[in-house]
């Protein structure tokens, strides 16, 4: 090898140790890709600096980006829970819960793209977790991997076996080289043996890593009224059927009924239109309970607020003694009117307050759940009449009377892109565009949703890719470990191929992996008078099977942060599942297909 590989390898391995030591994954990334771009200043066989950050407008980036807006309509609506509670559930294990959700994503990802299948589910998966009380840390790699599993059942599951394919009729021309269900023969068995194999294991190589929002407990606790809204999903459904049991910090008190109060209710009874509930928890509770769809404030205050409920948000405000509402009802003293915000709920040092919202007299240092224009954060910061008023993150009410146009558009998105009508990058950038257009999302939240630090991971590892393509490194890897085998056993040969495939994924990109090791794998067939089918499924099985690092796969960096995950929890996992469907797919494809 050249000087110029050895010193890319060098690299790399620093790279490898810093991620193992937890250090922030875009800028480790940005700085070996600086590191890089400085060793061109030596060398003319390092890519120039305009092909190493030629990643930042890379297709499948701009893919990831649109995708998270159109993800920011759906959830902002409710869209994805009425999808996904149907096949999701209420699990009552861990091991519930990944089955159902490994299973649903490896059928949908085997055909359709599996980036927008992990961009949805990812705050699917958030909110099941709040609701449950389960780590997201269990749930997230398993959504990834299952994504990555489907797609090597079909031709189309995957775009690392459509470059293989095209690769293929080009150099052949014939179009019915490999059938659209060819790699089920593979897929399948390794897709079932995969999941089995996670939930059988989850409890020892997952870590149990709860985000702050769940593992903390928050002494201030809420009183807020909520509604049944007539017509509503959750009208003749018990209480245990509703999801309003077993809620994450908080829990049900009391229902008015036609005037009667009904304390200590029971997960039997069942619910009836108008009728009013009284919850008792922390403001992240309340937050959760406003996305239940068929729940509602209870306080008519909030429906008579001049701004657009999708343009509020959730403020908390204390009340100093100064202000001149202390000693008179929320009713009486017009607090909508004063301050142009609703009441919806309601702390006092843990004191539990058994009226409506309407009734509570203020007292100075109540804690005030307030719904209102984030405008009002301005206003009020300087106010005698409160302090410590502060925005409550992601509290924008759900536009549910949205969630059919945002399902639409998702639906529009898939069929478009499904077909190939258009590019995935182009249906993505409409969808977004008609997501912000239709209200389901603005541009605000459009902004938020964006996570900055995936999209920044995957350009620099674009441009990592292209450093070990330009100067031999991945050539010299591939083409040194196959041709180690020189004309041994084809079998052997086989399990070389898939391993330094597999190797190769996990740090570049899967396509760019399919395309270098594609005439290496044809070239090794003529050399032993075999089929080339065998050789090929093994690379498209392989590129696309990057387990044991988190840019071994974009999915990976997806629910990298929302996971809390380390690097070593994917080495930890994902190497064992590497070698689980390499031994799957070596022992199925002799079967298929004879060597």
């Amino acid at each position: 090898m050249t000087w110029e590989a050895w010193f890319t390898l060098a690299v790399l391995a620093l790279m490898v140790y810093a991620l193992a030591r937890n250090l922030a994954s875009d800028v480790v990334m940005v700085a070996v890709l600086a590191v890089f771009m400085s060793a061109g200043l030596f060398s003319d066989k390092f890519p120039t600096p305009t092909r190493l950050v030629a990643g930042l407008g890379n297709e499948a980036l701009v893919t990831v980006l649109v995708l998270y807006v159109v993800v920011a309509g759906l959830a902002r609506t409710g869209a994805m829970s009425l999808l996904t509670s149907p096949l999701l559930g209420r699990p009552k294990s861990i091991a519930g819960a990944q089955s159902r959700l490994m299973f649903t994503c490896a059928s949908v990802s085997a055909f359709l793209n599996n980036t927008p299948i992990v961009a949805m589910f990812i705050p699917v998966v958030n909110d099941l977790c709040k609701r449950t009380g389960f780590p997201p840390s269990k749930l997230l790699i398993p959504l990834s991997f299952a994504t990555i599993l489907g797609g090597t059942c079909t031709l189309i599951g995957t775009s690392t076996n459509m470059v293989v394919y095209g690769l293929l009729v080009a150099e052949t021309g014939d179009r019915q080289a490999l059938g659209m269900f060819d790699l089920a023969w593979v897929g399948v068995p390794a897709a079932v043996v995969g999941i089995l194999f996670l939930i059988a294991t989850s409890r020892w190589l997952l870590p149990d890593r709860r985000p702050k929002s769940i593992a903390s407990t928050d002494p201030r606790e809420y009183t807020i009224e909520m509604e049944v809204e007539p017509g509503s999903p959750l009208v003749g459904k018990t209480i245990e059927e509703a999801g309003l049991r077993g809620l994450p910090s908080v829990y049900l008190a009391a229902i008015e009924r036609g005037g009667h109060v009904l304390p200590a209710v029971a997960s039997t009874e069942r619910l009836a239109a108008s009728d009013r509930l009284m919850f008792v928890g922390i403001v992240d509770s309340m937050v959760e309970l406003q996305r239940i769809r068929g729940l509602r404030p209870a306080t008519s205050q909030v429906f008579k607020l001049d701004a657009p409920r999708s343009e509020r948000c959730m403020i908390e405000a204390v009340v100093a003694h100064h202000c001149s509402l202390v000693g008179r009802t929320i009713r009486d003293s017009a607090f909508r009117t004063v301050y142009k915000a609703a009441v919806i709920a309601v702390a006092r040092s843990g004191e539990r307050i058994n009226k409506k919202v309407g009734d509570i007299v203020l007292q100075a240092g109540d804690q005030l759940l307030l719904e209102a224009h984030p405008s009002f954060l301005d206003q009020q910061r300087n106010s005698k009449d409160f302090f410590l008023v502060s925005r409550v993150e992601d509290s924008t009410p759900p536009g549910h009377e949205r969630a059919w146009v945002a399902i639409a558009i998702l639906l529009a998105l898939v069929i478009v892109a499904g077909f190939e009508w258009l590019p995935m990058v182009h249906a993505g950038l409409l969808a977004a565009g008609a997501m912000i257009l239709s209200g389901c999302c603005n541009a605000a939240a459009a902004r938020r949703s964006i996570d900055w630090e995936v999209l920044i991971t995957i350009a620099a590892a674009l441009g990592l890719g292209e450093t070990m393509r330009t100067t031999g490194l991945a050539q010299h890897i591939a083409s040194g470990a196959v041709g180690a085998c020189g004309n041994g056993h084809p079998w052997l040969v086989l399990a070389v191929l898939y391993a330094t495939t597999m190797i190769l994924t996990e740090i570049l990109s899967n396509n760019a992996t399919a395309a270098l090791m594609y005439p290496i794998a044809m070239a090794t067939a003529r050399s032993l008078g075999a089929d080339y089918h065998p050789f090929l499924i093994v690379i498209m099985v392989a590129a696309s099977c990057g387990f044991a690092t988190p840019f071994g796969y974009q999915t990976n960096l997806m629910v990298y942060g929302p996971g809390g995950y380390r690097f070593a929890d994917f080495l930890r996992v994902g190497i064992l599942l590497d070698i689980v469907v390499m031994g799957v797919t070596l022992s199925v494809i002799p079967l298929v297909w004879p060597i």
